[in-house]
């Protein structure tokens, strides 16, 4: 790869979610602000809702690695399960003894006990969903289900949904009404400015390990930011894509030429049609110009013959 032709000591723009890389852009910043006072509020449900790419997974590990001792964890990463399965997941996430006898009134009532001892011992106790937006609708409801146990004065569980547009869609019927109004605080990510991929891109080559000058100019980070939206997931694709392109060509800064290619290669980017016009011109003209000097070394080859 490239890593030893630009002085990398590791790749910089793969998909892995990666808390390493985190770059404290102000959405995300902004997210992960409304997470914690809502955890220290003790609110029962919070939501996250970005588009495919904005950095939510990202975002939910930061939380659970930042998250201090004094907060138990549940993490489901894949919350397409029937409500069974959640909740043996949710037991097994917060280490609660599994009842001899198979039933699903003990297990719930397992659960329950485990959630006492944890306030008690002065704890929060916090299931972490990713991916809500496909969690079934049984187990939607299962969850919020969950969400009802609580004492006197407190809520035993905290829950923080992480989804794409599509819970929004969901959570707007009828059926899950009651799951809607239960949630106190949410918050929607949004895709970086032009300034904040500058600053997203020369962050993770740092990271990475890159010293050298600039490899992305003012002109590539524009075209970058036009076909990619703004989206991380697709900056990080582009970006990856360029930089094997140019230690393909064993040169060591970003081209425009790169990002047309790059952005040819990738599903779901585009440039705006004012762009595709002016690299279908420079195509053409580059056309003529090969034409013209090709032509013009014929005539001057017959010339001296």
């Amino acid at each position: 790869m490239y890593q030893a032709h630009f002085g990398l000591t590791e790749l910089p723009f793969t998909l892995t979610p990666n808390t390493s890389f985190y770059c404290d852009l102000e959405s995300h910043k902004a997210a992960f602000e409304v997470l914690v006072t809502a955890l220290e509020a003790g609110e029962g449900f919070i939501k996250v809702v970005g588009e495919v790419g904005t950095g939510k997974t990202l975002l939910c590990r930061k939380l659970l690695n930042e998250l201090p001792e004094r907060y138990v964890t549940a993490y489901i990463p894949n919350p397409y399960l029937e409500p069974r399965e959640m909740r043996a997941h949710i037991a097994r996430e917060f280490q609660v003894p599994q009842p001899a006898e198979q039933s699903e009134q003990l297990l719930t009532q397992a659960i329950q006990e485990r959630l006492v001892e944890i306030s008690r011992a002065g704890k929060l106790a916090v299931i972490i969903v990713d991916e809500a937006q496909a969690l079934p609708t049984e187990t939607l409801e299962a969850l919020r289900l969950v969400s009802n146990l609580e004492t006197e004065s407190r809520k035993l569980l905290h829950i923080v949904l992480f989804g794409q547009p599509e819970l929004d869609e969901r959570l707007a019927t009828r059926e899950h009404r009651q799951l809607r109004q239960r949630i106190t605080f949410s918050y929607t990510l949004q895709a970086m400015t032009l300034p904040e991929m500058a600053r997203y891109i020369s962050h993770r080559l740092h990271i990475a390990g890159y010293e050298g000058p600039p490899l992305f100019s003012a002109r590539v980070v524009r075209l970058l930011h036009q076909g990619s939206r703004g989206v991380p997931r697709l900056v990080n694709i582009l970006c990856h894509k360029v930089l094997l392109l140019c230690y393909g060509e064993g040169v060591h800064r970003v081209q425009p030429s790169h990002v047309r290619f790059a952005v040819a290669d990738t599903e779901d980017v585009t440039l705006s049609g004012r762009l595709r016009w002016w690299w279908a011109a420079a195509a053409v003209l580059t056309a003529i110009a090969v034409a013209w000097w090709s032509w013009q070394q014929g005539w001057l080859a017959e010339y001296l013959v």
